[in-house]
């Protein structure tokens, strides 16, 4: 066996490791995000190069085999990246969902459902083919994710501020995130703002913890949320896994928001197969994955 290369590259961080022909890590580096997206094609072609030199420093004489790619953003922009790669043997491309998928399923057949600051499903069936759903975006989706916790939050919060609805929690918690104490304020805040995205997805953790204080409100926007995010995974589950038992496959959720006792709680509820935790980091389903491939 040789050496091998793997990389999770997110909006975030960018993750990478380098593997011993024995398995075992022998280096980790971590870099900027690295979505081209958000920080434009050169800058993310820098930071994955930058941080495959990094985890080589030092071993450079070492043969590595196999680059694997795990990476948000398009997937022909990164086999072009990685057909640019010297010294990295095989590389393969993949879609950063893949390592959440592998630390759920282990290479099983099953699902996962996934909320940071966007959300997906990902899915593999019996016969070893993934699929993807969702991760439209925040102008157009994203069930379960920050950005829509944090919307729900502020729709209510408008509501309050209008005499329409019954105060909560969420309306001192968005007056004081915006400075704001008129809904016409609020609302203006949000509109105007450059980032709307990120300012509305950062109200996402105090969100979660109002629910799990027992603020009903903030409860009801969780819950509704990451239903939503469930409807989808139930219906990619009931075309993939036609009239298999619930526990024929695995399903796990992944990411900080839907790992949250109350969200948690609240997709159980309903959730038709037993839902597991995810809680390694997604470096760890890259490494799982270079592990059970040959070469």
């Amino acid at each position: 066996m040789s050496w091998k290369i793997g990389v999770d590259g997110g909006g975030t961080k960018t993750e990478c490791i380098l593997v011993d022909p024995g398995g075992a890590v022998a280096a980790r580096h971590t870099g900027p995000g690295c979505s081209p997206s958000l920080v434009g094609k050169a800058r993310a072609r820098e930071i994955a190069a930058e941080a495959i030199r990094a985890v080589r420093a030092g071993r450079e004489a070492e043969e590595v085999s196999r680059t694997l790619l795990c990476m948000a953003g398009s997937r022909p922009f990164w086999r072009e990246v990685g057909e640019g790669l010297a010294g990295c043997g095989r590389i393969e491309t993949a879609d950063d969902s893949l390592p959440v998928l592998e630390l759920a399923t282990r290479g099983g057949p099953g699902l996962v459902l996934h909320a940071g600051t966007g959300s997906f499903i990902a899915a593999r069936t019996p016969d070893g083919v993934v699929h993807y759903a969702g991760g439209i975006g925040w102008r157009f989706g994203d069930e379960g994710s920050g950005y829509d916790l944090g919307r729900r939050a502020i729709a209510r919060a408008l509501l309050e501020l209008q005499g329409w609805a019954p105060p909560s929690g969420l309306g001192p918690l968005v007056r004081e995130r915006t400075g704001s104490s008129t809904a016409a304020a609020v609302a203006g805040h949000f509109y105007h703002d450059p980032s709307t995205n990120t300012g509305v997805a950062a109200l996402a953790p105090d969100v979660l913890r109002l629910a799990g204080e027992g603020d009903s409100a903030a409860g009801e926007a969780v819950s509704e949320s990451v239903w939503r995010l469930l409807d989808l995974a139930v219906s990619v589950s009931n075309r993939l896994f036609p009239g298999k038992r619930p526990d024929s496959f695995r399903a796990g959720v992944s990411g900080h928001i839907l790992n949250h006792p109350f969200a948690f709680q609240a997709l159980s509820s309903r959730a038709p197969f037993p839902l597991s935790r995810v809680t390694e980091p997604p470096i760890e389903g890259v490494r799982l994955l270079l592990a059970r491939s040959p070469g």
